[in-house]
């Protein structure tokens, strides 16, 4: 099933050990267009994400708040290219998702993921479980995403 050669920018399985670092080379610079598609798209009537009025009277922001599962979808967008593109199986799920500071219209953010630990699967041969940390920041280098996700990788090719 994994005989194939394929282009692809991931990592291997065996390449991804615990502590190594990866910072992401692309960016992304968030817009009032992606907040409010993404937002509206996902059926969220939150006034927070939508209502610049509401935003600056009500809140302690001042101003809208970028819907954090649009940031968390950029954040593992951001860091696939580096990581899984091509060498994954599935994502297994999240154990840790984290916003220490708010996401605002205009922040351009970077990520940078740490392998946190690797395990060949017990059920699976020629893959194993990788428990990724990617953390995202902002221009100002304020941290405003720590996520934690499980991901299925396989292993080399013919190992």
């Amino acid at each position: 099933m994994n005989d194939a050669p394929r282009p692809h920018g991931g990592l291997w399985f065996e390449e991804l050990t615990p502590g190594l670092v990866i910072h992401h080379r692309l960016r992304r610079t968030i817009t009032e267009a992606d907040n409010v598609m993404f937002t509206t798209m996902t059926m969220n009537p939150a006034a927070l994400h939508l209502d610049f009025e509401y935003a600056r009277n009500e809140t302690q922001f001042g101003k809208p708040l970028v819907n954090s599962m649009f940031t968390a979808a950029v954040v593992v967008g951001i860091s696939v290219h580096e990581t899984t593109h091509g060498t994954t199986v599935a994502n297994l799920g999240f154990e840790r998702m984290d916003f220490p500071a708010p996401v605002f219209h205009g922040d351009t953010l970077r990520v940078e993921s740490e392998v946190v630990s690797a395990r060949a699967s017990k059920s699976k041969p020629g893959q194993g479980i990788v428990l990724f940390e990617h953390r995202a920041y902002n221009q100002d280098d304020t941290l405003v995403a720590i996520m934690r996700r499980n991901a299925l990788m396989w292993c080399t090719p013919n190992s």
